[in-house]
């Protein structure tokens, strides 16, 4: 019986084993013949062939056995955590397990782009029906992310579409295993719930590609602990805290102690790490990261409180967050029994470099009084709804780009997911997806939520629905995308075409072009509000779609543009939804934009020899001519001699 995996092409070292080959092979101790078969040169093909020899051979190669183990290791090594070093495994059933799941991730994600392509960027796009495909395939997940990311690994400029799809599909598997983690997390009674835990999982949603961990987190804290306790020394070397050991948990009860313990939090966090609190960016969310707040050392009230509570707990000072309206804040009780008088609580402003406050000089910080109400004391999950809900504000607060989009989708989910019944949030929610054309049929499960929690909102409720209805009709008869050819009469003017990289002449901008049209078709109030009627053709003349380096996404006028001189790859995040691979000087348009424009690409390839293969045969010439020359004069200075 043959071991084999499914496979294509021929092995690398076909024949190399004959039978006599494989008889002196087998007289060696297993030992040995499984170090041979673990030669870097082999592959998971040659081990097949290998094992088919005979019956010493296939039974070295079993499948739990070293030899499968280091072909499994060798191709996929970012798998090897997932195993315990002395626990015995079958490699070749998880051998073929990955690869089976590596061709079935692959064709589903080469697919996607025929399904979901559009002209048009769909701004904050969920590829819903796809990312259900990948999810009721039931295959294990760590082998899913491994596929996806051995795709974004690959060679930078090709591949371009795939790796966009990609990501996108790596992002949202990411966010649901978050998302299960967080619900995990609230499940658990209040004391056992820590504010740095449920900051870190607020990061990782919103942040999926990057790695953060909250054992990372943890050993950074960890680190800023030791310095704490080195500056405690200095003031005072007899200090309890300084006997307990790193992870320990302890109070100090004495609050000269305690004191001394916040001096020496205060002196390393604002004097020797330099951390700040952000006046000069404040509505950047990377401040409400807690892995761009250890970057950057700098953040805003909540996540420096975070930071402040997260340490001063650690080192035997209890401090309790308080819900502050526009300032966060913590408190510190200098009563050893606990009160409930807010007087009797010192306030802390991590934002203002630890500056211990009054409840009177708190109300200075706002400008107005507050009730005792604000001074109370509040629960992790009550932090977590602040962070997020200060996140859903800069989402709101944005362009309507792209990010900000994501950041409104995301901060929405976590919100939606601390606190399911916010009736208004539910319905931001909904009219988000319905103003982004995303997720029909998760819209309607939201709208119908709605209405069984407040039914006062069957007004907006039913607009929603039945437009949601319509749109769910329309994507079961969808319209033929237009072609355009740049052979047909109108649209001769057309100078230019996809994948070109261009620069525009006002505003200096480096893009490259996706689309165009032969006259602007923008409404009237666009055309006057960018004061289109002030270019010489004004807006009859072709108008081109562009991504610009700087992430948006624009529509020029043929007039402003002229191709670059010396062209650069545009890091914008759409570039793999329209084009398939960079080569040098311009980008190659994917199967389904070429679909649209079926001449651009011959255009294209045109465009760039003449701008740029002739200007380099020119430089040659010139070149050669200089050289020519340079000998001639030689050669008659050598006649004069």
């Amino acid at each position: 019986m043959a071991t084999s995996v499914a496979v294509e092409g021929q092995p690398s070292l076909n024949g190399i084993f004959s039978e006599c080959h494989a008889k002196k092979l087998t007289d060696l101790p297993t030992e040995l013949i499984e170090h041979i078969l673990c030669f870097p040169v082999l592959n998971h093909v040659d081990i097949c062939y290998v094992s088919c020899c005979c019956k010493r051979l296939h039974d070295v190669c079993h499948g739990r056995g070293k030899v499968w183990e280091h072909q499994y290791k060798l191709r996929w090594p970012r798998l090897q955590r997932f195993y315990h070093q002395n626990v015995c495994c079958d490699w070749l059933k998880e051998y073929k397990t990955r690869h089976r799941v590596g061709i079935q991730i692959r064709g589903t994600v080469e697919s996607i782009s025929k399904r979901f392509f559009t002209e048009v960027p769909c701004v904050g796009q969920v590829l819903g029906d796809s990312f259900a495909e990948i999810e009721s395939l039931g295959m294990p997940k760590h082998f899913c992310e491994d596929e996806l990311l051995f795709i974004l690994n690959t060679d930078k400029r090709k591949s371009l579409t795939l790796k966009y799809y990609a990501r996108k599909i790596l992002y949202f598997l990411r966010q649901q295993n978050i998302l299960r983690s967080l619900k995990t997390f609230l499940e658990q009674p209040e004391e056992q719930q820590s504010a740095l835990e449920g900051a870190v999982l607020v990061d990782q949603y919103c942040n999926p590609l990057a790695d953060v961990t909250l054992e990372g987190i943890s050993v950074q804290f960890d680190e800023m602990i030791e310095k704490v306790k080195k500056m405690l020394r200095l003031k005072n070397p007899s200090h309890p805290s300084l006997r307990c050991a790193q992870g320990t948990c302890f109070t100090i009860d004495n609050s000269e102690l305690q004191r001394q313990m916040l001096w020496a939090l205060n002196s390393v966090l604002y004097e020797q790490l330099h951390f700040k609190g952000n006046e000069f960016d404040y509505y950047n969310p990377l401040n409400s990261y807690i892995h761009q707040v250890l970057l950057r050392r700098t953040g805003i009230p909540i996540s420096l409180s975070v930071l402040y509570m997260t340490l001063a707990n650690k080192l035997g000072v209890h401090l309790e967050p308080v819900n502050f309206p526009n300032h966060f804040l913590l408190r510190w009780c200098q009563r050893p029994g606990g009160s409930e008088d807010i007087y009797d609580f010192v306030y802390i402003d991590a934002f203002g470099k630890g500056k211990q406050l009054t409840a009177k000089e708190c109300e200075y910080l706002i400008g107005h009084q507050v009730s005792a109400d604000y001074y109370n004391a509040i629960s992790t999950t009550e932090v977590l709804l602040r962070m997020v809900g200060n996140l859903l504000n800069i989402g709101k607060r944005g362009e309507g780009n792209e990010k900000s989009y994501q950041l409104l989708r995301d901060s929405l989910d976590l919100y939606l997911t601390i606190n399911p019944d916010n009736v208004q949030y539910l319905l931001l929610q909904a009219r988000l997806y319905f103003h982004l054309g995303i997720w029909p049929e998760k819209v309607l499960d939201i709208l119908q939520h709605i209405q069984a929690l407040d039914p006062s909102q069957h007004g907006a409720v039913g607009y929603l629905v039945q437009h949601t209805l319509e749109h769910i009709q329309h994507k079961k008869h969808p319209v033929s995308p237009e072609l355009k050819r740049r052979s047909a009469p109108e649209h001769l003017e057309v100078q230019y075409s996809v994948g070109l990289i261009m620069k525009h002449k006002r505003s200096g901008y480096n893009c490259v072009i996706y689309g165009w049209d032969p006259k602007c078709t923008m409404s009237q109030e666009w055309i006057t509000t960018m004061r289109v009627h002030q270019l010489s053709k004004g807006a009859n003349q072709p108008f081109y779609n562009v991504l610009v380096q700087d992430g948006t996404c624009r529509y020029a006028a043929q007039e402003n543009l002229e191709p670059h001189s010396a062209p650069l790859e545009i890091g914008h995040p759409e570039v793999g939804r329209y084009f398939s691979e960079f080569v040098e000087s311009y980008y190659v348009a994917n199967e389904e934009l070429q679909t649209r424009y079926p001449e651009d690409m011959q255009e294209t390839l045109g465009k760039v020899h003449e701008l740029y293969h002739g200007l380099s045969l020119d430089m040659e010439h010139q070149e050669q001519d200089v050289c020519t020359a340079a000998l001639n004069q030689n050669n008659h200075s050598n006649t004069n001699m």
